[in-house]
């Protein structure tokens, strides 16, 4: 055991703002010098995790989260342990104290898609390395920093610009939240009746921004929402687990799918963005995310430049 304290990153604000920005500059060196199979020995990280095993539990399906972190890992010279729900006692037949307390002595880190925000909470209480949340129903903040890397390679900055999420206030609507009002952007979320984000996130977004010089603004009118934006934003109406609540959904949010009208309401430059898997015809229409603004599948790449930085911030 060492002095070093441990970092946990459960939403984004467990990062101060700078360094927040350190990671998202880290992100862009190791994307600009991301090395091929052939050269790792000679990459400028390529053993910065070696001898470090880091556990990858996936209570959820997962399609760029795991690939992503794996292939992260690896890159990094670190072995990662791949585990399903399924393949653990992980809340079940033991607790999840109990499975923090033995991974612990395992490997050097835990990173957790999963249910309830709780369970990521009772991991970095109980345990003695680092807990990274890979997602929980509550947030989704690798993926904010993923976000916040795209918009910055598109737009060059982040303070001023105005992002727009419309549909759910859910996971996603939270971490942009943060993620926007610790870099000094208005963020926006349009929403229905009654799928309000989580009211103290928002208040806790709203603090962040008085010190960024940023905004948040939370409405039911897409069409306010959408006007000057420079980021167009949504996710899947029905997440992980709402899959009945699908058609009942679908006639609620259609007035906020990303389509060509909120395009013609947003800044000419404006850019699209989605965090995947999408549904072309229900949140966003097939011309948004194919389109020459879409940035969906740099914004997916850069998944594993922005979590890459993010295991080098909190294991070395």
């Amino acid at each position: 055991m060492t002095d070093t304290p441990i970092r946990h990153f459960l939403t984004v604000d467990d990062l101060q703002p700078e360094e927040l920005l350190a990671v998202l500059d880290l992100a862009d060196d190791l994307k600009a010098e991301r090395p091929t199979p052939a050269s790792r020995a000679s990459s400028t990280w390529g053993d910065v995790l070696h001898g470090k095993s880091v556990a990858l539990i996936f209570e959820k399906p997962s399609t760029r989260t795991r690939v992503s972190f794996e292939v992260g890992v690896r890159e990094l010279g670190g072995h990662p342990v791949v585990l399903t729900g399924q393949q653990l006692q992980l809340g079940r037949g033991e607790t999840v104290a109990d499975t923090a307390r033995v991974l612990s002595r395992y490997v050097h880190a835990i990173v957790l898609r999963t249910f309830g925000q709780d369970r990521l909470e009772d991991l970095a209480e109980a345990g003695d390395i680092p807990i990274i949340n890979a997602l929980s129903d509550l947030t989704h903040p690798c993926q904010a920093v993923a976000d916040l890397q795209t918009i910055r390679e598109y737009k060059g900055t982040l303070a001023g610009l105005k992002l727009t999420y419309l549909g759910d206030g859910n996971n996603m609507a939270h971490s942009l939240l943060k993620a926007g009002a610790m870099t000094g952007m208005h963020v926006v979320i349009g929403h229905p009746e009654g799928y309000a984000p989580n009211g103290q996130i928002v208040d806790e977004a709203r603090t962040l921004a008085e010190f960024s010089g940023g905004a948040i603004t939370v409405t039911t009118d897409p069409e306010t929402a959408c006007v000057d934006a420079d980021v167009l934003y949504t996710d899947v109406w029905a997440s992980m687990g709402q899959e009945s609540e699908s058609t009942e959904r679908a006639a609620l949010f259609r007035p906020y799918q990303l389509n060509s009208g909120a395009m013609a309401l947003a800044r000419p430059d404006a850019i699209v963005m989605h965090c995947l898997p999408a549904h072309r015809g229900e949140e966003i229409s097939a011309q948004a995310i194919d389109g020459d603004a879409s940035v969906v599948f740099s914004q997916a790449e850069n998944r594993l430049h922005a979590q890459k930085a993010l295991l080098i911030t909190l294991l070395t």
